[in-house]
């Protein structure tokens, strides 16, 4: 009975993982729903901050702040790139680290040279590997980004940007769509895109001034467009996540019904085995 007691060992085993799977299941499941609630409440501010400085916006305002420069040629760009610290979520971390690698690719032959800021061990490790110089190395977010925690990741990037040190900045994400589609994009933060023709409202008054209220917004407009790509990335990672531990669940327990059917023939094959011989010794016996 060897091949019996290797398969009850094998059907131990595989309830155990799907115990394990199951559990990071309903962990991501919850993590998932805080995680989307924070994606949603980022949006309307965001929409807002968009809708002000389209209006704010005019030419001679443009020629005036820094982050409103529109290079002609990028000779240096700022990539940075969202991962997460975990696995165990599918293709999540690699299809982000394929769209940077992607990106990286085609600024390095446009003859432009790349700045690479990394979040996440798992896009630190894949770029590690490859010998690729990274500016920064950031592992320290958790999955319940703060504005702070945006600032911190953009302000350099933005302080370059407006000292004509580079001459844009790319964000790697992935974009929260729904709990089965995140995909990883790429967005240009900087320049701020002026607004689209017809837009822009100049006949009214303000106070203090439009110059004196881009001063602000403009950052701000910037420090958001971060915070909203860490928490989309965070939904995403949960949301593919809850569905690769899922689909881990289900294939366990079909494994552990096809193990029991296969250990239920050896026995009874055992069974009718030991039968036959003792009622071929009892008819020797006669």
């Amino acid at each position: 009975m060897a091949k019996g007691r290797e398969l009850l060992g094998r059907i131990k085993s595989t309830e155990n993982t799907r115990k394990i799977t199951r559990t990071l299941e309903m962990v991501a499941t919850s993590k998932m729903k805080r995680a989307i609630d924070r994606v949603i409440a980022a949006r309307p501010y965001a929409s807002a901050l968009s809708d002000v400085i389209s209006r704010l916006y005019s030419p001679e305002n443009a020629g005036a702040f820094p982050l409103l420069r529109q290079p002609e040629i990028e000779k240096r760009a700022a990539v940075i790139l969202l991962t997460a610290n975990r696995g165990l979520a599918g293709a999540f971390n690699s299809n982000l680290i394929k769209e940077a690698r992607q990106l990286v690719a085609r600024l390095d032959a446009a003859g432009t040279q790349v700045d690479l800021h990394v979040m996440g061990r798992k896009g630190i490790g894949y770029f590690k590997y490859i010998g690729r110089t990274m500016l920064v190395q950031r592992t320290d977010i958790g999955d319940k980004p703060t504005a702070d925690d945006a600032a911190s990741l953009v302000d350099g990037p933005m302080a370059a940007f407006a000292a004509g040190e580079v001459d844009a900045v790319y964000v790697v994400h992935s974009q929260f769509k729904s709990p089965v589609s995140s995909p990883a994009v790429t967005v240009r933060v900087l320049p701020v895109p002026p607004p689209a023709a017809g837009t822009a409202q100049k006949d009214y008054l303000l106070f203090p001034s439009a110059a004196d209220i881009l001063t602000t917004l403009l950052p701000a407009y910037v420090r958001n467009a971060l915070y909203r790509a860490l928490v989309e990335t965070f939904a995403g990672f949960y949301s593919t996540q809850r569905t690769a531990m899922k689909n881990a669940t289900d294939n366990a327990g079909e494994m552990i019904t096809g193990l029991r059917r296969t250990y239920n023939r050896a026995r009874q094959a055992s069974i009718t085995q030991e039968i036959a011989e003792i009622v071929g010794g009892a008819a020797a016996l006669e």
